[in-house]
């Protein structure tokens, strides 16, 4: 998300960055912006007058009493009474124009950075780099055969309880899948230095929010929705409580006049008596107004599934404000996760096969660091998913994505795409990219810079008057795909008689297993 100071101070600025990503009418949105920009600002004004004037004849009102001159009080009531009005309809202009102008900027992209190159598609990415050959000769089947071949893939048996894009692992391709993500997660771990971290599926609109999912994409991600029954007891009861407390004054009047001439057993038995009504009461009288309230959707949560961890990882930082020493190394994070995708805006692409399912397994990397090091995050984090297709001896190029082939929350790009044989092509398998301060704006995740003047110790902690605070920087990429490094290894490992054989890497993961044959 976009500070829109930034786009009032240099609005050309933004509508080169937006056009260069493919925004056709970036023009007409910066005019827009800084039109609401102003409404804002102009509504912000007028309420903050009206509150310095009402302050000043309240204060008057005051002193024309004190003087006894009513006339004066009268006329400076009437005036404190219309600015009440004023500063209303400023305060509701400011959270309208405040929400359209909110929402506005949160349907825009990030910019790109300076050298990534134009572009409006795939075909101006540029390649950077390639690893491995590419094998020549021998079979060349596509994973999918291989993998029913083996009786060990079953398309359709998911498509029965389903649907489409869905599949059955079954026997060592089950295994297979599972050894590729534990030695991923071993590999990022124990030799690249991140925390593994085992985070929740299911995730909040801000979480989705924060990492630009939403609102602009929402048709991609899978949601649900469930009852939060604990709210709904709490508040029940709370709202009981609320009215036996206006009621219970009353109870304890009446009590006093009765307590001196009842027999005490009969008094205990009429005062039980009496609350049991009196709370029954209390919960009719407000049983409507909560039942208005659950059909209104208002004890309803919303869920999305992840459709990566990214998501979850990001989010481990938002509204947080850390300290510049927590940051002295990026923070590092890691996770092994299903992923779930709509694939709404895939008809008709990779309809057969493992590239591009509903549900899959993927190993996360996330970073967080000061602006000054993201881009030598961003490298390093590269080369840490480089090491996996190494290690597995899996032929690759990197590529740097051009402005109008990123995605939306991204201000730089690599891919590494993988060699498939089947294709005679290499195919995206990790994305990595370097976000800035984009997703941070959105999360409100800050920093602060350790300077200033120090000050305390001990039981009240310690820290900086004047230490500047700003927003991290967020980076995030895949270390690897698990479905796509299966696919990947079934096809560049294949043997003449159909037998996929196991890469090196992962033969202590399967149990010492160096070939997958028919189960």
């Amino acid at each position: 998300m976009h500070d829109i100071r930034a786009i009032r101070d240099n609005p050309d600025a933004f509508v080169a960055g937006w056009s260069s990503r493919g925004v056709e009418d970036a023009r007409a949105i910066v005019d827009e912006l800084l039109e609401l920009d102003r409404e804002l600002r102009a509504a912000q004004t007028a309420g903050q007058d009206g509150l310095a004037k009402r302050n000043a004849a309240s204060k008057a009102i005051g002193a024309a009493m004190a003087k006894k001159d009513m006339a004066e009080a009268e006329r400076l009531k009437a005036e404190v009474e219309s600015l009440k009005s004023e500063i209303a309809a400023a305060e509701e202009t400011e959270r309208e124009v405040g929400g359209r102008l909110r929402d506005l900027l949160a349907a825009q992209k990030n910019l790109a950075a300076d050298d990534v190159p134009d572009g409006a598609d795939e075909d101006a990415n540029v390649e950077v780099s390639r690893w491995g050959t590419p094998r020549e000769g021998g079979p060349a089947k596509d994973h999918a055969d291989l993998g029913e071949a083996l009786g060990l893939l079953d398309f359709e048996a998911a498509a029965r309880m389903s649907g489409a894009r869905f599949a059955v692992l079954k026997g060592g391709l089950a295994r297979l899948e599972r050894a590729i993500g534990q030695f991923m997660l071993d590999v990022q771990t124990g030799e690249h230095g991140y925390l593994e971290v085992n985070p929740p599926y299911l995730v909040r609109d801000e979480a989705m929010f924060g990492t630009g999912q939403l609102p602009k994409f929402e048709e991609d991600l899978f949601k649900t929705e469930a009852f939060d029954w604990d709210r709904l007891q709490a508040e029940t009861h709370a709202s009981a409580d609320l009215a036996f407390k206006e009621d219970e004054q009353r109870l304890n009047e009446l009590v006093k006049d009765l307590q001196g001439s009842l027999d005490p057993d009969v008094f205990e038995h009429a005062w039980k008596a009496a609350r049991a009504e009196m709370t029954q009461q209390a919960k009719d009288r407000h049983l409507p107004k909560i039942m208005q309230r659950v059909q209104s959707g208002e004890f309803s949560e919303r869920y999305y599934l992840i459709p990566t961890a990214e998501v979850s990882l990001t989010n481990l930082v938002r509204e947080q404000i850390l300290l510049e020493s927590e940051l002295a190394e990026p923070i590092r994070y890691t996770a092994l996760t299903p992923c779930f995708r709509a694939e709404a805006g895939s008809a008709g692409r990779d309809t057969r096969g493992l590239i591009r399912q509903h549900q899959f397994h993927k190993v996360e990397l996330v970073s967080i660091a000061r602006p000054e090091d993201s881009e030598a995050e961003h490298e390093r984090m590269v080369g840490c998913a480089e090491a996996i297709l190494r290690r597995l001896e899996l032929p690759y190029r990197k590529v740097l994505l051009c402005k109008g082939d990123m995605g939306f929350s991204a201000k730089k790009t690599y891919d590494l795409e993988v060699w498939l044989p089947s294709q005679g092509t290499y195919r995206e398998i990790s994305s990595c990219s370097n976000c800035g301060d984009f997703q941070a704006r959105r999360m409100n995740a800050k920093f602060k810079r350790d300077q200033g003047r120090p000050y305390g110790s001990g039981t009240y902690g310690s820290g900086t008057y004047g230490a500047k605070t700003e927003f991290v920087h967020t980076l995030n990429g895949s270390g690897l795909a698990v479905g796509r490094t299966l696919v990947a290894i079934l096809e560049n490992y294949q043997q003449d008689d159909g037998s996929i054989r196991v890469p090196a890497a992962l033969i202590p993961y399967m149990g010492g297993v160096e070939r997958i044959v028919a189960d």
